[in-house]
This record gives structure tokens, sequence and C-alpha cells, in this order.
């Protein structure tokens, strides 16, 4: 794999920029891998790229239906952050926080990382509370947050108003290295740096069934065929039910649409990211000049990747009063990911009753930011046959035993 560098760009730009290579390959599958990870998003391919370099298991190939980032990777609202309040699940975000910082190093592939910091809003005496007692644990945990006042939460981002009438600005819970970063960039960061690793990147590969023997997995088959392992990983988000039932066993967890909208691009106005929880809602200018506007996810299982009028109507509706401004802008696009949601808002990252077939899933509305913890915790887990210290308390059995990692409550909104 050639480096992009200032260097590449010139000696190309002489050449008409005819030299340049793609970026990852696109190999017919092999008979056999070491590993097969079924799912090309975001975690899938972090998992696969962290087996290379972590683990220097190479022979890997990562399978997906449709197109490389297609899913939720695609269609998300690239927020990250850490401000976590149960211990678990600050861990794996800070480790994935902090990876993303060099993330950009680490592939030679600009990510567009921005570390502008999220504004977690307070707009109840109840939520003032609850973000002083998350600022405490974070403390504790070694995730870098503070509460902050209504003129410092003005002071940050100066298009909101703090004094509305049914929901002003009582604080907020603010994380400086928290922010955003381009969504399809990460996913095709991991893509090139897996290829150049040697491992196999197959779309338009769709698994039809997994096959196994003496309890362990052997394979699966797909529409281009039968294709061996000695290990599955199995990480597919909202279709994680459907490919866990292929296995031969069911999953804690249900489908349901999270849904999203742009405005039409104008001058920088907001620096940072602010999440309002009251009225559930969330903000960010995007590089282009986009609002990049989200709110709750559906209120029934479905699998739809579209928008609706009514969520416009409740997002906007809710934001307006926190950001005046927005009333004026005409939306750009609306879309919808497929999120799998676990009882307790925690993903599973654990084994599963079939031998050698591991599972990442249930990240519910916050996937993007876990990318490269997920996919280190899951790795690590693949590459030693059980969850080593990041996924430990994310296994399957907590549900069993009554172990929740409740965050759908103390998340505040869970994106």
């Amino acid at each position: 794999m050639r480096r992009y560098s200032a260097f590449a760009i010139a000696r190309e730009a002489f050449r008409h920029h005819l030299g340049w290579e793609r970026a990852w390959a696109s190999p017919a599958p092999k008979s056999r891998y070491d590993v097969i990870i079924v799912g090309a998003g975001g975690h899938g391919l972090a998992t696969a790229y962290y087996l290379g370099k972590n683990h220097g298991i190479t022979n890997v190939a990562v399978i997906e239906k449709g197109w490389l980032g297609g899913g939720n990777t695609g269609r998300n609202t690239t927020i990250i952050r850490s401000n976590y309040l149960q211990d678990p699940s600050a861990a794996i975000y800070e480790k994935s926080r902090s990876l993303y910082e060099n993330l950009s190093q680490d592939f030679n592939y600009n990510v567009m990382f921005s570390p502008r910091g999220v504004i977690m809003l307070a707009q109840t005496e109840h939520e003032v509370r609850g973000y002083k007692r998350t600022a405490h644990a974070n403390a504790l945990q070694g995730v870098t947050t503070e509460f902050i006042s209504p003129d410092r939460v003005k002071d940050l981002c100066p298009i909101i108003n703090i004094d509305g009438p049914r929901y002003p600005v009582l604080g907020g819970l603010w994380q400086a290295r928290g922010g955003t970063a381009r969504h399809d960039a990460v996913a095709w960061g991991y893509a090139r740096a897996c290829s150049a690793m040697g491992m196999d990147i197959i779309q338009q590969c769709e698994v039809t069934g997994i096959t196994a023997q003496g309890g362990k997995v052997t394979g699966v088959q797909t529409t281009k065929g039968a294709i061996g392992c000695a290990k599955l990983g199995i990480v597919v988000a909202g279709h994680s039910g459907v490919l866990a039932e292929m296995a031969g066993f069911r999953l804690p967890i249900e489908s349901v649409a999270l849904q999203a909208l742009v405005s039409e691009p104008i001058k920088p106005c907001m620096d940072v990211v602010v999440m309002a929880n009251t009225v559930h809602g969330y903000m960010s200018q995007s590089d282009k000049g986009e609002m990049v506007i989200g709110g709750g996810a559906d209120g029934y299982n479905n699998y739809t990747q579209r928008g609706s009028f009514h969520h416009i109507e409740e997002t906007v509706r809710a934001l307006i009063e926190t950001f005046p401004m927005i009333s004026r802008l005409k939306m750009l696009r609306q879309w919808g990911g497929i999120v799998d949601m676990t009882g307790d808002r925690s993903p599973i990252i654990s084994p599963t009753p079939l031998g050698n077939c591991f599972i990442n899933c249930g990240w519910g509305t916050g996937g993007f930011k876990a990318i490269p913890g997920s996919g280190w915790a899951t790795a690590e887990m693949i590459a030693g046959g059980a969850p080593g210290p990041l996924a430990a308390a994310f296994g399957l059995e907590r549900f069993r035993e009554g172990r929740f990692i409740d965050e759908s409550v103390a998340a505040g909104v869970a994106h």
C-alpha cells in the first residue's frame, strides 16, 4: 500500500491523477479463512484491523451483504464521547475516544476527527443532579468531564437560547475532548488498512446459512458459495438476531429505526456538539455547513432505513425552543439506520452457544463512538477465545444472571 502524503499528491498532479491505486482490493472469496467477520461496517472492520495489528491474525475475510459502510456506519450523526456513568461503559468508550485521537496517523488516512467538545444540557433539576453525579463518576474513572454553568454553555454555543420558557438551560455536562469524525472516512480508513495487511473484504456477499459440526462453527453459506473458517465473528448491528437464528440461538435484542436529518448548508455558527435529553434532540454542524440533527429511536420494531414526517415534527419542534435560528432552515435530507437495542442499553460482546462463534451487537444508538474500542475488545476476544478486560462485563450471561449495565437512563441521550 502506497502512503498518502503531500509529495504523493504533487506527483500525481503531474500525472493527471492517473496513478492512484485502489484504496482496498475486492478479491473473490477463498475456500477457507482463520477468521470470518460478518459485517463490513465500522465495528466489523475495526475487529478485523485489530486482529491483524494486535494479534497477528491476517487470514481474515470481512463479508458484507451490501456495500462497505452502507449500514449504520454511514447513517449516524458521528458523535464521539465517553461520559457514561457505569464503569464498564466508561472504560470501553474512553478507550475508543482515545483511539480516535490517533486514528488518522495510524491509518495514514484522514478520518477528520474533530475534538470540538460535547455538551449534554441539563434542563431540569433532576438532570442537574444526574449530570453532577456523572461528573463525579467520570473523575473516578479517569474520564475528563465537568459540570458547567448556563453562562458557560452560552459562551461555548452562542446560538443557544438558555432562557427557554418551558426548558431553560440550567447547566451542562461538558467533555472538551469529545467531538465528531467523518463516518465514511472511518470505515474507509479501516478497510484500507485491513486490505494492506492481506485481508479480504468481500462485498455484495450475503450470508444465507451458518454451518457447524460437533457444536462448533465450520463456515458460512453465502451467495458467493460456501466459505470455511476456524472462527466466526457476527458484527451486523440491527440484523444480529437474523444471523443468531441461523447459528441456532436467540438474542435479547430488538431492532428499531433511528432517524436523523441535515439542513441546508449555512455559514459556521456552532463549533460544539449539543445534546438535550429533556427535549430529546441533539445537533452539531458539519464541515460542509449542514446542521446535523437527530433525536430518539422509533417506538416500534422495524427494519426501515427511511425517515418519517412525524419524527421531523417532534425532533425539530423540540430543538427550535433551544435553537430558535433553525426554524428558518430547510431540510436537505433525512434517513434512518437500524439499531439493535438491549434491555439495559449496553452492548453484547460475547462468545455464543455455538463454539468458536462470537458476537458483537446491542450498541443501540451509540455505536459510532465505540467503533475503535469495540473492535479492539472483540478482536481480543476472538483471538483469545474469551472476553478480555474491556469486554468481560458485556457477556450474554448477564441477562440470565440479572447483572445489567443500565445505561438506559444514566447516559441521558444515548447517542
